[in-house]
């Protein structure tokens, strides 16, 4: 029965219903950064699941929050505007070349969801409480084999995300965030946004998003030959020597390091922790070779054709240098 409903094709979303989910996701970006709230939420990628305390308010104009490890040894970040702060001591030197935080709090979820219907279809699946509060869910499946399909549950009177699942073609929940406790429009004191954490601070302030044009102009000495559509230049993350230019679709998100390949020998192919796909491959160009890894929520095989399809243009540009 189950082989008959996949031959068949999927059931086409009545238009009203459609318009509705569209009018959720559209609350989704304003909500994650303009409501205030705390609770603590689990984020599970793979068989790697991590507890995480969060306070997040709207102080005149400017985010404000701290994150706080459950498990997994002691840390915090803390985000004021722009400027991110994060202490690991357990960890020892981390980069803070893209936003922060990760997860369900990346730029994708708070950028602009329009015109995500040209690359998922939207429906509505019912309503549901979750953390205590009630809720609605949208799905959104993917029109394509090319990215993955995303569940979203959104508290009714804000639209704050609460509980959210990536799947695979075949329905498998690869990545799972799901708030466990959550307070909504508390009035949270400046001393829950203060460090805590004795340890090693590292500090950055983020850069605006590059528009379009600026993101494509910073693939010096590179050129990628295919992306699935949608995917737009979103910014160009530092990668040291190389170049790099993150991806997204107003949902999902890809990163894209070109480099040249160091003394160490790395393995190429696919490896994937949840959702998160790394692929790895060499590119040769005149003698030199250059390591090009794509780092994302994209199926496999997608990310391989991502990867293969990138050309070599000026390899001093990648600062390879004469040698």
């Amino acid at each position: 029965m189950i082989l008959v409903v996949l031959l068949a094709g999927p059931m086409p979303v009545a238009a009203g219903e459609e318009e509705e989910a569209v009018a959720w996701l559209n609350r989704l970006g304003p909500a994650l950064n303009m409501t205030s709230y705390r609770g603590v939420f689990v984020y599970a990628r793979g068989d790697r699941v991590h507890s995480m305390q969060i306070a997040h308010r709207y102080n005149e104009g400017v985010v404000e929050e701290r994150l706080v490890l459950q498990d997994g040894g002691s840390g915090e970040i803390v985000r004021k505007g722009m400027n991110v702060v994060c202490v690991l001591p357990e960890r020892g030197r981390i980069k803070l070349d893209q936003v922060i935080p990760s997860g369900p709090f990346a730029e994708a979820f708070t950028s602009q969801l329009v015109p995500v219907s040209r690359w998922y279809r939207a429906e509505m699946k019912g309503g549901d409480r979750v953390a205590g509060y009630d809720v609605v869910t949208v799905a959104l499946s993917a029109k394509d084999p090319y990215r993955y399909s995303y569940r979203l549950w959104l508290e009714k009177s804000t639209g704050l995300l609460v509980k959210s699942h990536v799947r695979n073609a075949r329905g498998e929940v690869l990545e799972h965030f799901q708030f466990t406790s959550l307070q909504i429009g508390e009035n949270i004191p400046d001393s829950e946004f203060e460090i805590r954490t004795r340890g090693r601070e590292i500090s950055r302030t983020l850069g605006e998003p590059a528009p379009q044009a600026s993101a494509v102009q910073r693939m010096d000495g590179w050129q990628l030959g295919w992306r699935p559509d949608g995917f737009m230049p979103a910014a160009a993350p530092r990668s040291g020597k190389g170049q790099a230019v993150a991806f997204s679709d107003g949902l999902a998100a890809f990163s894209v390091f070109v480099e040249p390949a160091g003394a160490v020998n790395m393995p190429t192919g696919a490896s994937r922790i949840g959702a998160t796909t790394i692929y790895m491959h060499k590119v040769w160009d005149k003698g030199r070779v250059f390591l090009v890894t794509v780092v994302g929520e994209l199926p496999p095989q997608t990310a391989r054709q991502v990867a293969e399809s990138v050309r070599i243009e000026n390899a001093l540009a990648l600062g390879a240098g004469g040698s």
